[in-house]
């Protein structure tokens, strides 16, 4: 489920050879959904999981950089959020209906909710980005800035890890939960 608009954005780029290499390749590095059993004591059970954050705002100023940010976007599961402009609107019609499900448009994307941000353009703008977004009130959020055309981006970065910790022997038997995240 996580994937199906990562899917649907390879099919889409068959006749695309860099967007679905790239979508290929993010495909292999990403690791939502991964959940893994952690060792620990008789009685306890503990388990780590890597999640999805649930909107990224991708701030890219051509269509090469937006599809680039939304096949990392997809390759975690995540929605993304663009700009309600020309080239973003007329992008997002041409995607499948499933990848334009996880496409959130708005005319002041700073003023919508998001967890992570990736950002395509000149270093002079990702500053002014950069203290926008420390100025917002509530939690930080990651920025990750990228020169025009760059695919390098950290997929690890749109992931929240959970850890859950269940323990049944230290409360007599009835099961004790703690989750850190």
């Amino acid at each position: 489920m996580l994937l199906q608009a990562h899917q649907a954005l390879q099919s889409w780029a068959q006749d695309k050879p860099a967007l679905l290499a790239l979508c290929q390749r993010y495909d292999e590095l990403a690791q939502a959904g991964t959940v893994r059993l952690l060792p620990g004591p008789t009685g306890e059970r503990n388990t780590f999981t890597l999640l999805p954050r649930e909107r990224v705002l991708c701030i890219a100023d051509n269509q090469e950089d937006a599809l680039i940010q939304l096949a990392a976007v997809t390759s975690v599961g995540s929605q993304a959020l663009w700009q309600d402009d020309e080239l973003h609107r007329t992008l997002r019609q041409s995607l499948p209906a499933a990848v334009q499900q996880r496409i959130e448009l708005a005319k002041d994307p700073l003023a919508a909710e998001f967890d992570a941000v990736i950002y395509h353009g000149d270093a002079d703008q990702l500053r002014s980005l950069c203290e926008q977004i420390a100025a917002r009130e509530g939690a930080i959020v990651s920025v990750q800035g990228f020169a025009r055309g760059e695919t390098n981006l950290l997929l690890e970065r749109l992931l929240i890890e959970r850890s859950l910790s269940v323990n049944t022997a230290a409360a007599g038997g009835n099961a004790s939960l703690m989750t850190i995240g």
